[in-house]
C-alpha cells in the first residue's frame, strides 16, 4: 500500500516538474514572413518567475541572453550573438534512452554555443565534438544570418536534425516544437494540445505570408484559444465574463508558469548580421510589453528588461508578475490553477491585456523607421540608447496609468 502511494505521489510530482518546464516555439522561414527575414519564436514556462536580460562577452562571439534573475553566469535560455546565430530550446520528454542523471544542461550548452558558433554548421559540429553525455533531452531552435534554420532534436549522447527549409519537414514554411521530439517515443512527452493551439493559429495565417513578431506575440503568445475544448476566452461567445469569471488555466500557450515570449528577428542572406533583432517580453506575456534589443548595443540595452540596481531582477519582469499574481490570486488547496480572466481580457476593454496594446503599438511604432535605416546604414547605436530610453518611459508609464485605475 505505502509503495503504491509512493508510486502515486511520484508520478504526480513528475507531472507537474514536466508542466513547469514545458515550453511553445516555433521557427517560421523567411518564406512566410512579412519582410523574408526568419523568425525563432519561444513562449517561456519555467518554474523561476524572474527573468532579465544579460550581456556577454564570449570566446569568439559576444551576445545577449534570457537568463533567470537568480543565476550566475553560464546559463541562458534564449540568446543572439553578433554573428546574427540565434538559439533557443525546449524541454523534450521523449528522446533520453538512458540512466544518466544530472540532467537540465540546456542553459549552458546554448551560453557554449552562442559563444563559439557563427552558424547552424557551426553548432552541428559543436553537437558533435561536445563531451558526453551532455546533460540534456532538448529541441534546439537555431537559425543564423547565413538563412540556415533547424531544429536539433538532442538527447545525452545525440542527435537529429530537422531542417525548415525543406519541404519534407516543413511544407508550409514553418516548424512548431512543443514538449515532445519527432524522432521521439511516439505517445509520449508533453504540449500535444499546445502544439495543435499553435497549429491550427499558424495554419490560417500562413497562406498569406506575412508574419510578423508583433503578430506572433499577438495571436500565439496571448492566445487564449483551446484546440482540444474548441473555445476562445477572447470571443464574446465564451467570455468568462458570462460566469463568475474564473477559468482553469490549462493547455493554453501562455500559463501560469510562463515567464517570457521572445521572437528573435533574423536577417537575409548577405544582410549585416548586427541587425538581427531580439523582441522580448519578460513576466507574463499576457501582461508583458515587447522591447527590441540588439547584441551591437551591448550593455546598453533598455534599463527595464536589465538587473536593477537594487535587486536581481528586471523592472519590466516586476510589473509584469505583479499583474499575475493579481490574476491568479487564489492560494489555497487547488486555487493557483485558476486565474481570473476579467483581469486580462474584458468586454469592457480595461484588461491588462487590452490596456497594454497601446504602449506596445508606441514601443513597434518608434523603433520602425531607425530599423529600416539602420538595416541600409547599419545599427546606429546612439540612436539605439535614445530610442531605449524612450522605450523605458512607455514602459514605465503604461503600467503606472493601470496601477492608477486599478
Amino acid at each position: 500500500m505505502k509503495r503504491a502511494l509512493f508510486t502515486i505521489l511520484l508520478a504526480l510530482s513528475l507531472m507537474v516538474t514536466l508542466d513547469a518546464y514545458a515550453c511553445t516555439s516555433a521557427i517560421i522561414t523567411g518564406k512566410i514572413t512579412a519582410d523574408g527575414r526568419p523568425l525563432l519564436w519561444k513562449n517561456r514556462d519555467t518554474g523561476e518567475d524572474n527573468n532579465r536580460i544579460q550581456y556577454f562577452r564570449g570566446e569568439k562571439y559576444n551576445f545577449i541572453g534570457l537568463v533567470n534573475s537568480p543565476d550566475s553566469t553560464g546559463i541562458i535560455w534564449m540568446g543572439t550573438n553578433d554573428a546574427g546565430f540565434s538559439i533557443m530550446n525546449t524541454a523534450s520528454y521523449n528522446l533520453k534512452d538512458d540512466n544518466v542523471k544530472e540532467m537540465d544542461k540546456e542553459g549552458e550548452i546554448m551560453f557554449e554555443a552562442l559563444s563559439v558558433c557563427k552558424n547552424i554548421k557551426d553548432f552541428e559540429a559543436f553537437l558533435k565534438k561536445h563531451k558526453k553525455p551532455l546533460g540534456v533531452e532538448a529541441n534546439f531552435g537555431v537559425i543564423d544570418a547565413e538563412g540556415g534554420a533547424a531544429y536539433f532534436e538532442t538527447n545525452n549522447t545525440s542527435f537529429t536534425k530537422v531542417d525548415a527549409n525543406d519541404l519534407k519537414n516543413a511544407p508550409e514554411g514553418y516548424l512548431i516544437y512543443t514538449n515532445y521530439s519527432y524522432t521521439g517515443r511516439f505517445n509520449e512527452g508533453m504540449g500535444y494540445i499546445r502544439y495543435q493551439t499553435a497549429s491550427e493559429i499558424f495554419s490560417v495565417k500562413a497562406v498569406f505570408m506575412n508574419i510578423t513578431p508583433q503578430w506572433i506575440f499577438d495571436n500565439l503568445s496571448r492566445s487564449y484559444y483551446h484546440s482540444l475544448m474548441g473555445i476562445d476566452y477572447k470571443k464574446a461567445e465564451f467570455s468568462p465574463e458570462k460566469g463568475r469569471g474564473w477559468v482553469i488555466d490549462q493547455d493554453f500557450i501562455p500559463r501560469k508558469s510562463s515567464t517570457a515570449s521572445v521572437v528573435i528577428q533574423g536577417v537575409k542572406p548577405g544582410e549585416n548580421p548586427e541587425m538581427t533583432t531580439m523582441w522580448t517580453v519578460l513576466g507574463y506575456p499576457p501582461a508583458g510589453l515587447a522591447i527590441p534589443l540588439w547584441v551591437k548595443t551591448a550593455e546598453n540595452q533598455p534599463s527595464v528588461v536589465l538587473k536593477a540596481a537594487d535587486s536581481k531582477n528586471a523592472a519590466a519582469c516586476n510589473m509584469a508578475l505583479a499583474l499575475k499574481y493579481k490574476t491568479f490570486s487564489v492560494k489555497r488547496g487547488n486555487g493557483s490553477k485558476y486565474m481570473f480572466f476579467p483581469l486580462i481580457y474584458n468586454s469592457k476593454g480595461t484588461g491588462y491585456l487590452q490596456e497594454l496594446k497601446g504602449s506596445e503599438e508606441s514601443i513597434f511604432s518608434i523603433y520602425k523607421e531607425s530599423i529600416e535605416r539602420w538595416r541600409k546604414e547599419g545599427l546606429n547605436t546612439s540612436e539605439v540608447i535614445k530610442l531605449n530610453q524612450q522605450a523605458d518611459q512607455i514602459v514605465l508609464q503604461a503600467y503606472k496609468s493601470l496601477s492608477a485605475n486599478k
